[in-house]
């Protein structure tokens, strides 16, 4: 299918502001957002039922890699192999990366070929058996492949024609095993109004980084501009303008059951905790039946 070029389809854009988006604070939530989703997916990697395929039982989730491969449960019941994740929008494969050395079968999916390189070579670095892809989300489909699915770190809602959001989750959907879950953590519409700015700055990666923000259609998008001036050489300067589609809780676990998902629950944090008033962000679990 021949669509038309959006921002996002910029790999200037990517490798430009990689160190902005992408920095350590963003590195350094990698293993708690690992967990959350582990638990989330019902799967017991590290526990009593964690015994290796060949009867040895591994008690240290560190020593879940390499050549290991353990009895995985979701729930009371055995998954046939090492579950099998679908990152969506992977980017340079930090979560990827995270979950294969945890003992997960893992594949990677971007647009950005940059972005796939430098994973793979952290991969083969790490002794990591990776599979990358580079394809849209909205045109990827593996029928019944994959026992969890992510949309982590705010990457889903940016195309320009909201039809395509329920399509990747409706892909995602056939691209999951029966029982298996798509777990989305995304800026939910009242989290985005809750805390609302017009303007902010900060300095990263040896940049001024200046932002503005404005609510598009009544809050039914946020539109970004990221301003980046070099602060040793104030003429390296890089403006993007993009907008993201805003959902409701409700809005997005309606998108999810629409799509074919039996049931969905929503989280305000990795420690599963309820999506009130003081919820962090947005984490929503859709479960394939």
């Amino acid at each position: 299918m021949v669509r038309v070029k959006e921002w996002f389809d910029d790999e200037r854009f990517w490798e430009v502001y990689a160190p902005i988006i992408f920095d350590d604070r963003r590195w350094a939530e990698v293993p708690q957002a690992a967990d959350g989703v582990t638990r989330m997916a019902r799967l017991d990697l590290y526990g009593d039922a964690a015994a290796d395929f060949a009867g040895d039982t591994v008690k240290d989730p560190a020593e879940n890699s390499g050549g290991n491969r353990r009895k995985v449960f979701r729930g009371k019941d055995p998954l046939p192999g090492p579950p099998r994740l679908l990152d969506l929008c992977c980017g340079f494969g930090r979560l990827t990366l995270e979950f294969a050395a945890r003992g997960f079968t893992c594949t990677g999916l971007d647009i950005t070929k940059s972005y796939l390189d430098a994973g793979r070579d952290d991969a083969a670095a790490g002794g990591l058996d990776i599979e990358w892809v580079r394809a849209d989300v909205r045109d990827f489909i593996r029928p019944r492949s994959f026992d969890v699915a992510v949309s982590l770190y705010i990457s889903f809602g940016y195309f320009s024609d909201p039809l395509d959001d329920r399509l990747v989750l409706a892909n995602a959907y056939e691209s999951l095993r029966a029982g298996g879950c798509l777990i989305i953590e995304t800026l939910g519409k009242e989290i985005a109004v809750r805390d609302f700015v017009h303007a902010e700055w900060f300095r990263r990666a040896g940049y001024l980084v200046l932002t503005e923000y404005r609510p598009v259609d009544s809050w039914a998008a946020l539109q970004n501009r990221w301003i980046l001036v070099g602060e040793q050489d104030p003429s390296q300067r890089a403006e993007k303008v993009f907008t993201q589609r805003l959902y409701a809780a409700s809005e997005l676990r309606a998108l999810l059951l629409d799509a074919g998902f039996a049931q969905v629950e929503i989280y305000g944090g990795w420690d599963e905790s309820p999506y009130d008033d003081r919820a962090e962000k947005l984490i929503l679990v859709g479960r394939k039946g």
